[in-house]
Order: structure tokens, then C-alpha cells, then sequence
């Protein structure tokens, strides 16, 4: 079993904490994904898990055997860095066999290893070339290819995509998940691209400030994020907050965005009736996919969309879909809305809001109702 576990580590440089109390149990055979901006301790506490950080405090556990004090050569691990970190001076093959070479591989075993990989991953016709004659992608497969060859118990990779334009990152991704479904080896995913780790993680560690925000299916990371962070930052476009005074009405519950009023759903009002809801003030999500026009709802509007006024500010044309952004109580948003009408900038237009997929956060610990 090539388990990676994680208790209770901590990073600290000086008095700054990069990572803080950190758990995490990955099971063998699963793809995680660690997601956050830049500076949340990503990479750090992939780099802890390498062996090329020590922790401050905490334990570090691959297969079952505590390895805080094992150097990163002895844990059987393969890590893929964003600069991919070849050899300029050698060419692919020599790349790709380095490590079985240090490890004294018989030359026949190499061979077979690096050819099998080399076809694993359409390299075959370029094991001759240099890494300054190849693309981007190409060196990026070789990377992939040099960590593969060593057969390790668990895969790390440190933003292995980002340096590849959007078209290759698209094909790239595909690449990996169709990998990882062939190899299944456990691994540790880096990034801070959110379309990376919802479409290649088993599960995502959401991540900011060193500590653990959330961990869990990509899905469900989308569908209840646990706090506003989150929410504003799994999703693209991102999450659409209005600050909304809660308001009363026997056995109705609104939140209220200046002048507009929206009234929240039975099973939303079970929650917050059991919940220490306090405070008149909360915090309204909307994501863009949950605001609809007139045209693309249809003649029949369900009973729980409600109605916004809006004035358009500005159109963005993505080809299949339109981004309109509006005003709402001076708070800039975002709607998504179909690529099959013209809209113009000050136009007034009627959106509906689908009030079964709305989010409600405390106001001050910014903690999710639902």
C-alpha cells in the first residue's frame, strides 16, 4: 500500500507559519489535488512530503513507515517540478534513464524500461533530440516519462502544466487522467488552476494561508463549499457575493439586497432555523450558472427562480456562452447567459435567480449556512 499520511505538520520559517497542523490521509491509488493561490504552503508541504523540507512539528508516513528522517532518494517517491528540471546536455533517452542509472539498472533492463515508457507517451521518434529541440509539451512528457520509468510508490508534482499554453494544458490533462487510470499510483498534485484540480483530482485540498480550508470531491467542493473562501474561489467565473439583511416573516425567511428581495427555499430556511443565525447581516453567493435570462428560461418560469432588475455594464463574448456584468446594490456581478442573443451595454434586462443553488455565509466568520 502506498499510502501517503500526514499528522498534525507544521512549517515554520522564523515566526511565519507556511504550513499550519496539516492532516491528510491519501489512500493508495488516489489522485489528490492541493489548491490554493499563490504563497497558501502548496508547495511546500509537497515539497515536506519529498523529504526536501523538514517540518517543524509533525509526521510524515509513505507505506505505513514514518519517513521524517528518510532522505528523499530512500522514500520511492518520483517528483515532476514546473520547470521540468532536465538535463540540457543530454538527450531524451539520457534523460528519461538517468535515475535507473544511478541505481545501477542492468543496461537491458533500461532499455526495455525507456522504450515502453518513450511509446507509453509518444516519445519514440524524439529520444535522440535535446531538450532545447523540443516544444513545451514534448518536454513536459519527458519529464512525466523520467518519473514514470522509476516505477515509485507515489508521483508528486508541482505545478507540472502551467508553463504550457491553454490548448496543451487541455491535452496535457487529458493525458494524465488517461496515466493515472493505467498506472494508478498514488499522487500529489499541486496547482493553483481550479480547472486542473476539478478535472484531474479524486478528491481537492483546498488550501489558504497555510491551512486547510476544505478537502473533498470536486464536486461536492463546488456544490457546498464550507466558507466563503472556497466558494469565491473553486468556480470561473467566480461566486457572485452581496452583502443581504436577513428579514423575518412568520414562517418565510429573505435576504435582502438593498431593494431587491429574495426569498430563500423551505429546506434553506429549515437550515438557518436550526442554525445559531444571530446577526440581520449575511453574505449572499450567486454563481454566474444560477442567473438566467428571460429568453433562455422560456415561457415557464419554476417556482424557485425569482427575479432581478439589472443594468448591463459590460459583455463579454466567449463564443458558446455570453458573460453579462451588472450592478446590484453597487456590487459588481457576473451572470452566464447563452451565446444565442445579442446584448448591449446599458441595456435593462430581467435575470432570474435560481434560488435552490444560492449560498448563505456568516458575515464575520464567513462560514457557510448552506
Amino acid at each position: 500500500m502506498a499510502e501517503v499520511v500526514l499528522k498534525n505538520v507544521t512549517k515554520k520559517f522564523g515566526n511565519f507559519s507556511a504550513v499550519e497542523n496539516f492532516n491528510l490521509r491519501v489512500p493508495d491509488g488516489e489522485f489528490i489535488v492541493l489548491l490554493g493561490p499563490s504563497g497558501c504552503g502548496k508547495t511546500t508541504t509537497l515539497r515536506i512530503i519529498a523529504g526536501l523540507e523538514d517540518p517543524t512539528e509533525g509526521e510524515i508516513y509513505i507505506r505505513d513507515k514514518l519517513v521524517n528522517d528518510v532522505p528523499p532518494k530512500d522514500r520511492d517517491i518520483a517528483m515532476v517540478f514546473q520547470n521540468y528540471a532536465l538535463y540540457p546536455h543530454m538527450n531524451v533517452y539520457q534523460n528519461i534513464s538517468f535515475g535507473l542509472q544511478l541505481r545501477k539498472t542492468p543496461k537491458d533492463i533500461i532499455d526495455k524500461k525507456v522504450k515502453e515508457v518513450a511509446n507509453m507517451l509518444g516519445l519514440e521518434s524524439l529520444l535522440h533530440r535535446k531538450p532545447k529541440e523540443l516544444s513545451g509539451g514534448q518536454r513536459q512528457r519527458v519529464a512525466l516519462a523520467r518519473a514514470i520509468v522509476r516505477d515509485p510508490k507515489v508521483y508528486l508534482m508541482d505545478e507540472p502544466l502551467s508553463n504550457l499554453d491553454a490548448k496543451l494544458r487541455a491535452q496535457t490533462r487529458g493525458e494524465l487522467i488517461k496515466l493515472h487510470n493505467t498506472l494508478n499510483v498514488t499522487t500529489v498534485y499541486v496547482t493553483h488552476d481550479q480547472v486542473e484540480a476539478m478535472t484531474l483530482g479524486n478528491r481537492i485540498v483546498v488550501m489558504n494561508k497555510g491551512l486547510i480550508q476544505q478537502i473533498g470531491r470536486p464536486k461536492d467542493v463546488f456544490d457546498h463549499p464550507q466558507n466563503k473562501f472556497v466558494a469565491g474561489f473553486v468556480g470561473t467565473p467566480p461566486m457572485n457575493f452581496f452583502e443581504a439583511s436577513i428579514k423575518r416573516e412568520e414562517h418565510n425567511i429573505y435576504a435582502n439586497v438593498k431593494d431587491t428581495e429574495l426569498k430563500l427555499m423551505k429546506e434553506q430556511v429549515k437550515i438557518l432555523e436550526s442554525s445559531d443565525l444571530k446577526s440581520k447581516d449575511a453574505i449572499l453567493g450567486i454563481r454566474p450558472k444560477d442567473f438566467y435570462t428571460k429568453e433562455d428560461i422560456g415561457t415557464t418560469i419554476p417556482e424557485n427562480f425569482q427575479k432581478i432588475e439589472a443594468q448591463i455594464d459590460f459583455i463579454e463574448l466567449m463564443g458558446s456562452e455570453t458573460f453579462i456584468h451588472f450592478k446590484l446594490d453597487d456590487t459588481l456581478a457576473i451572470a452566464r447567459a447563452s451565446a444565442s442573443q445579442d446584448y448591449h451595454i446599458g441595456q435593462k434586462i430581467e435575470l432570474f435567480v435560481d434560488m435552490k443553488n444560492t449560498h448563505l455565509f456568516d458575515k464575520e466568520s464567513e462560514i457557510a449556512y448552506f
